[in-house]
């Protein structure tokens, strides 16, 4: 008998008749489907959860092209080969991405269960510009070969719309290895395709052992979790698995105080643990997403400090060629003298504290 996740993904929403089925499709979403030779679809699953009637749903809006991704005022051209350093002297294999000494980012595979408006892999998932090739066999020699590495990041598309066999050959593979002490994997899964989680996949990259799996998810919008996302966020913890949460800051979808507080909230009812914040990236044609830099660090500050417990306030921070940038809210320390600390919280209200020598 086939599994649900594999019909739902056999059955994507990726035509316009296909969509017709969930929403009363809008002239500049149909205009854009038919005009931008992008990849574009989703689960029929998420597509259920769109606002039939509302071109401004948050979930359309992560779904369905726009012609505004044509303007590309800000933008950076060739954006992954400069982000994931792939034009260094360090001879990789294009599924091996490099920012730091001892942790990777391993790409096995290019399909998505959502292609995302708004990917910093655009350039390679949605519009199919860059061409690489995602041979595991030759990441995990390269792997192999540097033992400095000891964290992996096993990304994509997305890793868990691999078969559950490959899965553990590849879990299996990496444990293996004396020097990697954590495995990451980086999917929408959870939230676009949560009938993925079944009894194979848990028995696959769960159980208890000495280099854990972590799970990052993505969800930008309240509107995106459901039942079926708890349940399945549960299951991963039943086997040992810890769910975290990337979001995006995205204009329009979750730039104001009370989505982002929402959003924070309903993630922790639903053991899913805040961790970072991104702001929008330098790909090409996502221009429309984007908010001022500072935007994030205030809504962190306006929507969560002093508002829900410290368990839901994820880090602000900004993706580069050299890394993940902190861009956090800058209150904390006002004044400094011998004598002592001035402090200032989210209500602009201070307190001083002894300055401590060394």
């Amino acid at each position: 008998m086939e599994a649900e996740w594999v019909k739902q993904m056999k059955n994507q929403v990726n035509t316009l008749e296909k969509l017709a089925k969930y929403i009363n499709i809008s002239d500049d979403e149909k205009k854009a489907i038919e005009t931008l030779k992008t990849k574009w679809g989703t689960t029929p699953y998420f597509a259920s959860l769109m606002d039939k009637d509302d071109p401004n749903c948050p979930i359309r809006k992560q779904v369905i092209p726009s012609m505004k991704e044509q303007v590309n005022k800000y933008g950076m051209d060739n954006y992954l080969v400069w982000k994931e350093n792939r034009a260094t002297e360090e001879i990789r294999p294009d599924s091996i991405a490099r920012q730091y000494h001892d942790r990777i980012a391993f790409t096995v595979v290019q399909n998505c269960g959502i292609y995302c408006r708004h990917c910093f892999r655009k350039e390679l998932v949605v519009d199919q510009d860059l061409k690489l090739k995602f041979d595991v066999e030759e990441g995990l020699a390269w792997i192999a070969e540097h033992p400095e590495v000891r964290d992996v990041l096993i990304t994509g598309g997305d890793p868990l719309l691999l078969s559950d066999e490959k899965l553990e050959y590849l879990i299996t593979k990496l444990r293996e290895l004396p020097h990697i002490e954590m495995i990451r994997i980086g999917t929408r899964l959870p939230i676009v395709l949560p009938h993925r989680i079944t009894e194979g996949l848990k028995k696959a990259i769960g159980g208890f052992h000495k280099v854990p799996v972590w799970i990052s998810t993505q969800c930008n919008h309240p509107k995106e979790i459901t039942e079926e996302t708890a349940k399945a966020v549960y299951e991963l913890m039943n086997c040992g698995i810890n769910v975290g949460n990337q979001a995006v800051l995205l204009k329009g979808i979750n730039d104001d105080v009370d989505t982002f507080r929402e959003l924070h909230q309903k993630l922790l009812r639903t053991r899913i643990r805040p961790y970072y914040v991104f702001y929008c990236e330098a790909a090409p044609g996502i221009d429309h997403f984007r908010t001022s830099v500072e935007k994030g660090a205030e809504l962190i500050r306006d929507a969560l400090r002093g508002h829900t417990t410290g368990l839901a306030q994820p880090m602000y921070v900004l993706a580069t060629n050299i890394g993940k940038i902190p861009l956090m809210p800058d209150y904390c320390i006002v004044d400094k003298n011998e004598k002592e600390y001035t402090l200032r919280n989210h209500k602009n209200d201070t307190t001083k504290i002894p300055n401590i020598p060394e």
